[in-house]
């Protein structure tokens, strides 16, 4: 049984520039003026003359200079103090920003922000190497260089996995999960990324065929509709194998049946009505002795309808076009061409004003929250996804420093 590559949660990041340089970041104290870590050979690149931001919190670091040795960065500071040697490559990073890599911990890879899942698999579904390829490439363009797919075909994002992890394509370092597992039924369409389970013994063989393939996470939904048996046997089986398990956390019920069991990440914000979690759930998760992810996904909303309604104009933007045929890009814009017509579109002006309020009450309970964005689903571009749920999550919170 193969076993996660990495812990697919956040650690160390990475540090990039706006040309998006992706290498391995050195785990060396935050707060000193100038930070080194020890390298076997010496530094073979180095980022001069742009604000650094550390990714620990402290203050801009400005004409700034970042050394990196092979994969590994091993100064960061003020190019006061760091001495940038002889014949080492230089890039110039003067009025840039270099910042820590992003990590968008809930992504899509088979779709590119379609406005109709059933047209686009009718169109799409059997290319999908090529479309992962685009929003890989997309999502590392925009600085993202660690991505989670919470939901797709499991032998495509395999191999898109194993191809950017050999360097063949570009892309962030890529977590997957594979297919969703819930209760049957669903649309035949719909199989390769949902996965019904029936019973606690079929649960079983589908972690482990999951696991097997070498996921690096369990993604689990609609919990509140399976049997007690098959929530418990599909969160022990992937606990076994040393897979977290991610849930949905749309419904108030979705949340009681995962903090019974035992996941380890919950998805989303809910796509209900209510003013706001009930207190029991509340206290529980307040209560909980053990660590709890919670990746909100605050933005799609906001953004469907700014593309909707507030700035249509966004559709025309080329950069959500990187890299895709000519006929791709056009029938994702023309599936776009009126989205209030969608079909969940309804009920945005009762959901929208409630994400403030829900959102600041998870981040109270002291779970840890992480960026996530749905990217992929209709209008969530993977060229700029990230950046618009950081912005809500700004917004939300009221501090640009806004972390876990």
């Amino acid at each position: 049984m193969t076993g996660p590559r990495l812990d697919p949660r956040p650690s160390a990041p990475f540090l990039v520039g706006i040309v998006v340089l992706a290498v391995a970041a050195a785990a060396s104290p935050p707060g000193l003026p100038a930070q080194t870590a020890p390298s076997q050979e010496g530094p073979t690149l180095a980022l001069v003359g742009g604000r650094v931001l550390d990714g620990y919190g402290g203050p801009p670091v400005e004409d700034g200079v970042v050394l990196v040795a092979g994969e590994r960065i091993t100064a960061v500071g003020p190019g006061s103090e760091i001495e940038v040697p002889d014949g080492v490559r230089t890039i110039s990073t003067e009025g840039m920003t270099v910042l820590p890599g992003l990590c968008d911990m809930h992504v899509h890879l088979q779709i590119l922000g379609h406005g109709d899942y059933e047209r686009w698999d009718e169109l799409y579904g059997d290319r999908n190497p090529e479309v992962m390829a685009v929003a890989a490439r997309q999502l590392l363009s925009a600085g993202v260089t660690c991505a989670r797919d919470l939901g797709g075909p499991l032998e495509p994002l395999v191999e898109v996995r194993r191809r950017i992890d050999a360097g063949e394509i570009p892309g962030p370092r890529l977590f997957i999960s594979g297919p969703f597992l819930q209760r049957a039924p669903y649309e035949p369409w719909q199989s390769d990324y949902r996965w019904g389970v029936d019973g606690a013994d079929d649960a079983r063989s589908k972690v482990r065929r999951l696991a097997d393939a070498g996921v690096d996470v369990i993604k689990l939904i609609d919990q509140d509709r399976l049997t007690d048996a098959e929530v418990e046997a599909i969160v022990s089986t992937a606990h076994q194998a040393g897979l977290p398990v991610v849930a949905h956390a749309h419904r108030a019920e979705e949340i009681r049946v995962g903090l019974e069991h035992g996941v380890d990440d919950f998805e989303h914000t809910g796509l209900g009505t209510a003013p706001g979690y009930p207190a029991d759930v509340l206290e529980a998760l307040a209560e909980r002795n053990t660590a709890l992810y919670w990746t909100p996904t605050i933005s799609p909303l906001y953004v469907m309808r700014h593309s909707g309604e507030v700035f249509p104009e966004r559709l025309d933007d080329p950069g959500w076009r990187e890299g895709m045929p000519e006929a791709m890009a056009e029938e994702i814009r023309a599936s776009l061409e009126h989205i209030p017509r969608l079909p969940y579109y309804a009920l945005f002006p009762s959901r929208i004003p409630l994400l403030p309020r829900k959102f600041r009450q998870i981040r109270e309970t002291g779970v840890i929250t992480m960026i996530g964005t749905d990217a992929g689903i209709p209008s969530m571009f993977h060229n700029d996804a990230t950046w618009r749920e950081m912005v809500k999550w700004v917004e939300h919170a009221g501090d640009p420093r806004v972390g876990p």
